[in-house]
């Protein structure tokens, strides 16, 4: 059996790992298992160790954002185990993942935690027939692994010696429960070549490492060419999405397949593919005489296709389903090295756009700095291949540097690179940049893979495009929305105040929440806070009124605050309702007045610390009825006291009780260690934001009365 050549980066001390992990793959039955791990001051969950899967299939998901739509990335998330029993409930609840890996199978992703502190992921995963639950042994295994592991890695870590993950992942091998002695492998052998049908073995990584005699000859080849070889490698004609696909669904899903081919010209051989732990088993037979239905409709001939046909196939769809859910160009920028450079066998890559009459590079990986510095903002019109490929829309590869140099005659080597592929990025018949694959070797380019670089370039093309258009959208919506509010909070004798507003972290909309601070006299001030309905260009315009009618209003009572600017908004008949709380500051007599339309209450910390959820009458939220009012509260606000009005983006959650979320923000505010307004204030979002992503922009405004 060829053994995995992944090691980690030398004194990572992923070794460490090996035993847990290979317990918990054992206890719970799973076929697969994989740790994760989240390096201090990452922002980028690594795989650092993998068994019971060659690491090519896992390739695509060697690096995972926290914020990805993948199983183990949510389990980190949210702190919780994520259990998918099915196909179907993958394909619901994370499609990109599914669309490349539509296989019969179970995962379950935990995270790996010590107090607050995220150290990485556990995930496992079980063929298609395992119970549509996981056990509580099976709960009880993971949980064991994964607290054990965060202890083991924060001691690690606090010893100065932090377990990391390497430049790829460890691969541990399958322990076998037996292993016979040259007299049984002997006979086992001769037991396979006395069976009239073929027989071959493929080890984990899916190279042959056994082939009977019959075996070689319905294949057409010899047993020493195959031997250590991918099949698809071996075999031209083999190499087609189908055949790697069903090997692909046999390593996953452990469940026996099958797959009918055609060897050239006219023998047509029937594939049946039995998996386990220790590689796959795989019986040839001749098929009957006509293709079967599921043989693929097109042969390719040995002389025109290259070894990685099926690979690149696997590795471009699941760029595509990635690249559709990047958003903005850092998305792109960021997804791209980690998809192709693997998949590609890829040493360094750099993007170029082009700007103002210039080549920018907006991202790269496997170069300097130094040396993307000295290319950067290069003139379209200078005479280098990114340029004359964005200026031509012509792709242009380059085998070995004496090719470059032949094109180039004064080009110098300065990556250390080999080999080249320098690729348009055109969008709608635009080229508007330049995609740059560098190899630490010379690299012959088949007409096809420069065929399907280019598509891939295509790709990128498109996302960066979309990605461009929403970042100028949203840079446009958030300014609009930012010109809206106070630029600074005024400056009032007895009161230190602090705000914050954070836009929801998707889409380009507008919202409507809003806050404001009024100085009104010498001793008197007023605070508001509100969130108008919607999320778009008419809920900030209204929102601008509500603001507008509030300081024209300020210095009445509450309730007449509130009613008069409600009569407004009925009047104006936006078909949008507002929340509203106002509150009016007394700081001669330590003494404040406060009504509400339908917002959250405000949150009032006392100087001893004691913290309450004020009581008010709830009021009628502005727009709706022109005859509501408008119940006045007062309380007392003696130096020390603390004022949280805040909107309901920082305390909704999926599936918590908003009363319950307002009650845990109430005590964490008791509990906040932060003296001054500014310091609660980041104290209060970071709490509100660090287990779950919100759906809703943030308004907080924290009033500290001295």
């Amino acid at each position: 059996m060829r053994e995995a050549t992944f090691t980690p980066a030398s004194g990572s001390g992923l070794e460490l790992l090996d035993p847990a992990l290979h317990r918990v793959v054992q206890k719970t039955g799973a076929s697969v298992g994989a740790v994760y791990l989240l390096p201090p001051g990452d922002t980028v969950l690594r795989m650092a160790v993998l068994t019971g899967i060659p690491p090519q299939i896992v390739a695509p998901w060697a690096e995972v954002k926290p914020g990805a739509p993948v199983p183990v990335a949510e389990a980190v998330r949210e702190r919780r185990v994520v259990w998918i029993s099915s196909r179907e409930e993958m394909a619901r609840l994370y499609p990109r993942p599914a669309l490349v890996l539509p296989y019969h199978f179970a995962t379950a992703a935990a995270p790996i935690t010590t107090g607050d502190t995220d150290r990485g992921g556990l995930v496992l995963i079980w063929p298609g027939s395992h119970p549509p639950q996981l056990s509580e042994h099976e709960r009880a295994a993971i949980d064991v692994f994964c607290r054990h592991t965060g202890l083991l890695l924060w001691q690690a870590a606090d010893r100065g010696r932090p377990v990391l993950p390497g430049p790829e992942p460890r691969v541990l091998p399958t322990p076998r429960p037996y292993t016979p002695c040259p007299g049984e492998a002997m006979a086992a052998a001769d037991f396979a070549e006395r069976l009239p049908e073929g027989c071959l073995a493929l080890d984990p990584e899916g190279r042959i490492s056994f082939i009977t005699a019959a075996a070689a000859e319905l294949v057409g080849a010899d047993i020493p060419d195959l031997l250590g070889a991918l099949p698809w490698e071996a075999l031209p004609w083999l190499d087609d999405p189908l055949f790697e696909d069903r090997y692909r669904s046999a390593v996953i899903s452990r469940q026996a397949t099958s797959f009918t081919a055609r060897r050239p010209p006219d023998h047509w051989l029937s594939f049946q593919l039995h998996p386990d732990a220790s590689g796959i088993s795989i019986r040839i037979t001749p098929a009957p005489t006509g293709r079967a239905e599921n043989a693929p409709k097109a042969q390719y001939a040995a002389s025109s296709t290259p070894a990685n046909r099926a690979r690149y196939f696997f590795y471009l769809l699941h760029l595509a389903a990635t690249l559709t859910e990047a958003v903005g160009v850092q998305d792109v920028v960021d997804q791209v090295p980690r998809q192709i450079m693997p998949a590609f066998g890829v040493q360094a890559l750099a993007l170029m756009t082009a700007e103002e009459g210039r080549l920018r590079i907006i991202g790269h990986r496997g170069y300097h700095t130094e040396l993307t510095d000295r290319f950067d903002a290069a003139p379209l019109t200078s005479h280098t291949p990114a340029a004359r490929v964005l200026a031509t829309g012509i792709p242009a590869f380059y085998s070995t540097f004496e090719d470059l140099q032949s094109a180039y005659p004064s080009a110098t080597l300065q990556d250390d690179m080999a080999a080249w592929a320098f690729l348009p990025l055109t969008v709608s018949g635009r080229t508007v940049g330049s995609m740059v694959l560098a190899y630490d070797r010379p690299h012959p380019f088949a007409t096809e893979e420069r065929a399907i670089l280019t598509s891939l370039a295509g790709l990128v093309a498109q996302s960066l495009e979309r990605a461009r258009l929403y970042d100028a959208q949203y840079q446009l919506a958030h300014s609009l929305q930012a010109a809206l509010l106070p630029r600074a909070l005024p400056s009032v004798p007895g009161l230190e105040p602090a705000a914050r507003y954070l836009p929801t972290t998707h889409g380009v909309n507008i919202g409507g929440d809003f806050y404001d601070l009024i100085r009104l006299d010498g001793t008197n001030a007023a605070a508001t806070i509100g969130d108008v309905q919607g999320h778009n260009v008419n809920a900030a315009a209204l929102m601008g009124q509500v603001r507008t009618a509030v300081h024209a209003t300020a210095g009445a009572s509450p309730g007449e605050v509130l009613a008069r600017t409600n009569r407004l908004l009925t009047d104006l008949d936006p078909g949008l309702f507002t929340s509203c709380v106002y509150i009016h500051l007394d700081l001669e007599h330590h003494r404040a007045r406060l009504a509400t339309a339908g917002h959250p209450p405000p949150l009032l910390r006392h100087p001893d610390g004691h913290t309450e959820v004020l009581d008010l009458s709830p009021g009628t939220v502005l727009g709706i009825d022109p005859g509501a009012d408008y119940t006045t509260s007062e309380i007392a606000l003696p130096p020390g006291t603390v004022l949280a009005l805040y909107t309901d983006g920082l305390v909704e959650t999926p599936g918590v009780d908003i009363e319950d979320a307002i009650a845990d923000l109430a005590e964490h505010l008791a509990q906040a260690p932060g003296k001054t307004a500014e310091a609660l204030a980041d104290n209060l979002v970071r709490h509100a934001t660090q287990y779950a992503p919100r759906n809703d922009d943030i308004a907080l405004l924290v009033i500290q009365v001295q």
